[in-house]
């Protein structure tokens, strides 16, 4: 695992204007996320999960404080601008997966590609091996209508690597599926981290927690705990659940 910072929050904040009632979502935030970690983000509702996810992934603006991705500050990039950040630097799944239905496999995988402007047909080997290496190989021509929970979101974990993003943000990404499902994607994460990706997970999961190296827990728009493991710790766990 490198040493770089992959992520740097400085003092993050975010307040809902309602009007007469300013309602603080986020309180001074700050924390790093090195480069190839898994970190899960944790809280009850109200601690300012969905607020902090939707800012990790530019899709939304703080009030105050700095949101380092890369080099970049982008804490306070215009539309335009953090919507190529988007397409060029974060992979995204969904626990409802967000697949078009009118295209099949291959097609969902391009999507990010899509909206840089990029041709299927100059990537569609790319999109191909993910999907094989993702267990779709023989589903590359079926539209989700067509595909098992577990597959959809097989596809969706494909499309988030299709733009060899600098993270991968992962939001409830089991809570659609059964218990044998959601071990098979807990499984595909892991794969994904051990070859050096960067994981962020947002869930309540303890389950989908427990994968992570790292723990952090928001309550009242604050870190209440930031947990580390060594992956010695994490691995022992893994194998205890299997066993």
């Amino acid at each position: 695992m490198a040493d770089r910072n992959i992520i740097e929050i400085r003092n993050l904040t975010k307040i809902y204007d309602l009007g007469a009632i300013q309602v603080p979502a986020l309180k001074g935030l700050n924390f790093e996320i090195e480069e190839g970690s898994y970190t899960a983000i944790m809280g009850p509702s109200g601690s300012g999960k969905s607020t902090l996810l939707n800012i990790l992934g530019c899709l939304d603006r703080p009030t105050a404080g700095a949101y380092i991705l890369g080099n970049d500050d982008v804490a306070h990039m215009s539309d335009k601008e953090l919507s190529g950040v988007r397409g060029a630097r974060i992979g995204f799944i969904f626990q409802s997966y967000n697949l078009i239905q009118q295209l099949n496999v291959i097609e969902n995988i391009h999507v990010p590609l899509f909206y840089q402007g990029k041709d299927i047909s100059d990537y569609y080997d790319h999109c191909e091996k993910l999907a094989q290496k993702v267990g779709l190989g023989d589903r590359l021509d079926h539209r989700p209508m067509e595909l098992s929970g577990g597959q959809q979101q097989r596809v969706a974990v494909a499309r988030s690597l299709v733009n060899e993003p600098l993270m991968l943000l992962a939001d409830e990404p089991t809570g659609n599926l059964d218990s044998t499902t959601e071990q098979e994607i807990l499984d595909i994460l892991d794969e994904l981290h051990a070859e050096g990706r960067t994981l962020l997970v947002v869930t309540h999961d303890d389950a989908v927690a427990e994968r992570a190296s790292r723990v952090i827990h928001l309550k009242d728009g604050q870190v209440d705990k930031d947990i580390r493991k060594q992956d010695s710790d994490r691995k022992s766990e893994n194998q205890f659940q299997e066993a």
